[in-house]
């Protein structure tokens, strides 16, 4: 019977990589906190029906990983690995951030939205190694 050895090389993490996800996860929510001001200005000043927050507050979501991934991935490989690990920091750091935020810290967070971050930012960071001029 023939053996495999498994190589956990291609799950090490560098120092390159271990800062392109701190950078995606940072501008991440750093675009999301800018977003929800203006978001919150525009409830505040125009009649915004309630149906369409929760909407706008997902697109929100996808569009700050997305461009985090852009503006936050340097070297162009492991980009499924980056934005996945980056997507559950940002959904873990945004939660976190927007309870406190929000004056109370008995929100809910539950499996999906785990689930939910991991597959954006595996997606954003296809999306951003495949993209663009390779910035090594």
């Amino acid at each position: 019977m023939k053996t495999h050895k498994i190589s956990l090389e291609k799950f090490k993490i560098d120092k390159t990589t271990l800062r392109d996800i701190l950078r995606m996860t940072l501008v991440s929510v750093v675009i999301t906190l800018t977003a929800v001001l203006i978001f919150g200005i525009v409830i505040k000043l125009a009649e915004v029906p309630f149906a369409i927050i929760m909407p706008i507050n997902q697109v929100i979501k996808l569009l700050s990983v997305l461009l985090g991934a852009l503006i936050g991935i340097k070297c162009k490989e492991k980009g499924v690995f980056k934005g996945a690990v980056a997507g559950l920091l940002y959904t873990l750091i945004s939660v976190f951030v927007f309870l406190i935020l929000g004056g109370n810290l008995d929100g809910s967070f539950g499996i999906i939205d785990a689930v939910s971050g991991i597959i954006i930012g595996a997606v954003s960071g296809i999306i951003a190694v495949n993209t663009g001029k390779n910035k090594i």
